[in-house]
C-alpha cells in the first residue's frame, strides 16, 4: 500500500465510509517524522480492539504504530494468540501466520517484496507472544537470525500464553504459578535477547512499553537498522493483567515495578558495531536536516 493508492476518486469520496475519509485526509501517512504524540491529534492506525479493559498490549500496539516511519509501506506479520484480535483493526496491510512460523512468513515475505519492488522500501515487521516467538516458533525465529533477513521481529512478552488460558511459556519466571501451570514454572526464564544477540541480531532492547517516547526510539531504530544490515529484536513485557490477578487499571504499574534496575526488564540494548555507525551516521544527517530547516525559517521570519 502506498500513499497514492489509498487516496479517493473526488467522484466517489462523499460515499465512502466517514472512517476511511477521515484515515486519507487526517492520517500519518507520508510523515517520516510520525511519533506518539501524534496519538489523538492526527488519524490513528489502530483506533478501536478488542482486547480486554486495560492490556498493555493495546498500549503497546498504539505506540508500535505510531512509531513506525513507513505504514503506507510496512506489512505486519502477526501470529495467533491475543494479537491476532487487533489486527482486524490495524489500518496497515497484515498477514496472519500460523502459530510459530511467523518469522519464516516474513522471510519469504521480505524478499518478495525486494523483488517485486526494487528501489523502494518496504518494511517488514512482525509481531507476536511469546509462545510463538520463543517456544512453538523459536526454531523458524531462529533461522531467520542467522540468515540475516532483513526484517525486525517484535515479541510481546506476557510470560505466559495469555490467549489460551495461563499455560507455562518458556519465558515465564522461575516459580510462577498459574491457572494451568499449578506446581510453578520449573526452570529459569529463557534468555531470548541473549541468544538473539549470539544468532546474529543488529539491535536488539529488553524492556517494558511504560514509556511511549522510548518504545517509539526502539521501533524506529530496528526497523531502520533492519532495513540496512539485517535483523533487529525487541522484547516488550506485555503483561496479562487478567491471568497475574491485576485490575484493569495495575497493568502501567505492574511494567513499572518490571523495569526497575534490578528486575527483569530493566532497559537492556544492545547495538552491533555496524549499527552503532549507521545510527550515528542517521542521527548526524537528521541533525544537519534541523538545523538547516532553523536557519530557513529564521530567514524566512
Amino acid at each position: 500500500m502506498s500513499k497514492e493508492r489509498i487516496k479517493i476518486a473526488p467522484e466517489f469520496f462523499d460515499i465512502m465510509p466517514p472512517e476511511y475519509q477521515d484515515l486519507v485526509t487526517k492520517a500519518t501517512y507520508g510523515n517520516e517524522q510520525r511519533g506518539w504524540k501524534d496519538i489523538g491529534t492526527s488519524k490513528e492506525l489502530i483506533e478501536e480492539h478488542s482486547l480486554c479493559a486495560g492490556c498493555p498490549e493495546s498500549m503497546a500496539f498504539r505506540y508500535i504504530l505510531a512509531s513506525l516511519p513507513n505504514p503506507e509501506d510496512t506489512v505486519m506479520v502477526g501470529s495467533t494468540g491475543c494479537t491476532s484480535l487487533v489486527f482486524p483493526h490495524v489500518a496497515i496491510h497484515n498477514i496472519h501466520s500460523l502459530f510459530g512460523n511467523q518469522n519464516a512468513v516474513a522471510s519469504g515475505l521480505k524478499r518478495a517484496l525486494m523483488v517485486r519492488f526494487p528501489g523502494r522500501v518496504k518494511d517488514v515487521v512482525v509481531l507476536a507472544g511469546d509462545g510463538a516467538t520463543v517456544d512453538i516458533g523459536l526454531d523458524m525465529t531462529m533461522q531467520a537470525w542467522f540468515r540475516q533477513e532483513k526484517f525486525t521481529t517484535i515479541c510481546f512478552d506476557n510470560e505466559l500464553y495469555a490467549n489460551t488460558g495461563g499455560q507455562e511459556s518458556g519465558l515465564m519466571q522461575k516459580g510462577f504459578v498459574a491457572k494451568m501451570a499449578p506446581v510453578g514454572k520449573g526452570f529459569e526464564k529463557v534468555r531470548l535477547p541473549e541468544i538473539a544477540r549470539e544468532a546474529g541480531c543488529h539491535y536488539i532492547v529488553n524492556c517494558t512499553v511504560s514509556k511511549p517516547s522510548l518504545i517509539e526510539k526502539v521501533v524506529k531504530n530496528a526497523i531502520y537498522v533492519a532495513r540496512e544490515l539485517g535483523p533487529t529484536y525487541l522484547q516488550l513485557y506485555t503483561p496479562c493483567i487478567l491471568e497475574i490477578g491485576k485490575n484493569s487499571m495495575e497493568g502501567l504499574q505492574e511494567m513499572r515495578d518490571a523495569e526497575k534496575p534490578t528486575e527483569r526488564f530493566a532497559y537492556k540494548e544492545y547495538i552491533s558495531e555496524p549499527a552503532k555507525q549507521l545510527l550515528a551516521e542517521m542521527a548526524a544527517k537528521d541533525k544537519e536536516k534541523k538545523a538547516a530547516a532553523k536557519q530557513l525559517a529564521s530567514q524566512g521570519a
